[in-house]
């Protein structure tokens, strides 16, 4: 538990140390920061005793914070929280690096917030009590907002507020159900606890109604997080307006709070919700694929394409979830991390591109690859990995959550049986080749053809004096660790499913019996006999 308390707390003492230190120092003191937090996560998961057995979770206790409510200070993670979670401390310092040339004003502030952003993603994914899960959640909009509304574009305000106000509004329908949730534990056994597993076990034992309207409380609070259509529309701006570390941690970490906030809450905890809403779900998610890959089609920004490909690539990550079997489930947790890697690497790739031409407009500056091979090489592959190129890494979450998709289905025979099918991983599929339509006219444009350059421009003209026209060491540097992440996972996936497998059947435990249950209740069984051995399963 000191490993992983250290990989929380140390950044804010590092932001504390940034906050009254000189401001030369402030960037190196956030990348300090960042790398040993790093390092105890990692040290952490190298001797994680749960990667193979989710049945050997290790215990976790922390100690009391307000007793009279049974809120604690545990912390622990499973495979797949703590897969987030060195998700996100990986691209932390890569961040702070890749801001040294394009952050200078108000530096102390700007280093200052990322670092407790960083520590506020790692305790939501960490946190084992609900309450402490939701500070940490609700806590990120505080320097994300900030970050948007100081050091973003012309819009920025906007972008920030109108962030922080759809998130918050959700979050509040998430704390109200989870205090609810409390509230029930008490009304059984006469105390207030908010340990997750605890609250877990409670829900599960509720009549299927209640637990309906709680999984549709959750599912709203958590829908504007991923974002799920049609709750995305803050999302394109704020992307666009953030400075390019921020987009980074906005698509590659915090938009995971939303899909593991489905996995670690809704599903398992009301699973007779989940499964009488598991299409609706996926039918939004299926929209938002469609529906954000026609706008990346007629897109010239390159900053807001990758947005928009961000809430079609998240829309299948969530159809997979839904799809209530460890295939779907297995893809859309490997999706969730390779797409933090892919779609955090093209925003830098595009930052970087943005400090020497000062514009995203790929009408008016492209054909880099004359100008910028290196930058263009990088540019290529995590294209490629966001497109799902075989042998990189999204294509397997790709194929498991189409597949997952396809099988889910009342066959009668599976252990997993579901409502969706095969028509619905095809319309999906066609998503699939939309985004690599966009992706490739992307390249066509930015990459390759003619160089056209916006020589007029003094911005231009000046930042072409302090940047070489290719990226320099620094910023293959940073890029280097995403690549060769990319192609790793691409060709070796089978120890992250393997990791991921276990906690994933264990989520969807209740599943099955659930769908018999409606699929019983659909050809004119009794609703009360239904009710009755639902509440038997439950408390098996």
């Amino acid at each position: 538990m000191l490993l992983i308390w250290t990989s929380i707390l140390f950044p804010i003492l590092a932001a504390f140390a940034v906050a009254i230190g000189p401001t030369k120092s402030a960037k190196w003191t956030a990348f300090a920061g960042t790398l040993v937090s790093l390092g105890a996560l990692t040290l952490f998961a190298w001797n994680f005793p749960a990667w193979h057995n989710a049945e050997h979770f290790p215990n976790t206790t922390g100690p009391s914070w307000i007793p009279q409510a049974g809120i604690t200070f545990s912390v622990g993670f499973d495979t797949v929280s703590l897969l987030l979670a060195l998700l996100s401390a990986f691209l932390m310092p890569l961040c702070i690096a890749g801001s040294f040339s394009s952050i200078t004003e108000r530096t102390k502030e700007y280093y200052g917030w990322f670092l407790v952003l960083g520590s506020s993603i790692i305790l939501a994914f960490a946190a084992r009590d609900a309450i402490l899960f939701y500070i940490g959640y609700e806590f990120t909009l505080v320097p994300m907002t900030l970050i948007i509304a100081i050091y973003g574009g012309t819009e920025r305000r906007v972008a920030a507020i109108k962030m922080f106000l759809y998130t918050f509004l959700g979050s509040m329908f998430m704390l109200a159900t989870l205090l609810y949730i409390g509230w029930e534990h008490r009304l059984a056994v006469g105390a207030w606890d908010f340990d997750i597993d605890t609250l877990t076990k409670t829900t599960i034992r509720l009549p299927s109604s209640t637990q309906y309207w709680i999984f549709a409380a959750l599912m709203v609070g958590f829908a504007v997080k991923v974002p799920l259509f049609p709750l995305h529309t803050w999302l394109p701006l704020a992307h666009d307006q953030a400075p390019t570390a921020g987009s980074v941690i906005l698509a590659s970490a915090m938009l995971k709070l939303g899909t593991y906030g489905n996995y670690r809450f809704a599903l398992p905890m009301a699973p007779a919700g989940g499964a009488e809403l598991m299409s609706v779900v996926a039918v939004l998610a299926i929209i938002a694929i469609i529906y954000a890959s026609l706008i990346c089609w007629v897109q010239t920004d390159a900053k807001k394409l990758v947005a928009y490909s961000s809430v079609a690539h998240l829309g299948l990550c969530m159809l997979g979830l839904f799809a209530l079997n460890p295939v779907g489930a297995e893809g859309a947790v490997f999706y969730m991390v390779n797409h933090g890697l892919s779609t955090g690497a093209l925003f830098l790739c595009i930052g970087m591109f943005y400090e020497r031409y000062h514009t995203k407009d790929t009408d008016v500056v492209g054909g880099l690859a004359k100008r910028m091979p290196i930058w263009a090489s990088f540019m290529v592959l995590f294209t490629m990995a966001s497109i799902g190129l075989p042998g990189l890494n999204g294509f397997i979450g790709e194929v498991l959550c189409l597949g997952g998709t396809f099988i889910s289905e009342h066959d009668g025979q599976s252990g997993y049986p579901g409502v969706l099918g095969p028509w619905y991983a095809i319309v999906a599929g066609l998503g699939l080749i939309f985004a690599a339509m966009y992706l490739l006219i992307l390249l066509g444009k930015l990459v390759w053809g003619p160089l056209r350059e916006p020589h007029d421009d003094a911005a231009h003209a000046s930042s072409a004096v302090r940047l070489s026209p290719d990226i320099n060491f620094r910023e293959i540097a940073i890029l280097t660790p995403l690549a060769i992440a990319c192609i790793w996972l691409g060709l070796q996936p089978k120890p992250m499913l393997d990791a991921i497998a276990p906690c994933a059947e264990r989520m969807l435990a209740n599943y099955p019996k659930e769908v018999e249950r409606l699929m019983a209740q659909s050809a004119g069984t009794p609703l009360a006999s239904l009710n009755n051995t639902t509440n038997e399963s439950s408390s098996e």
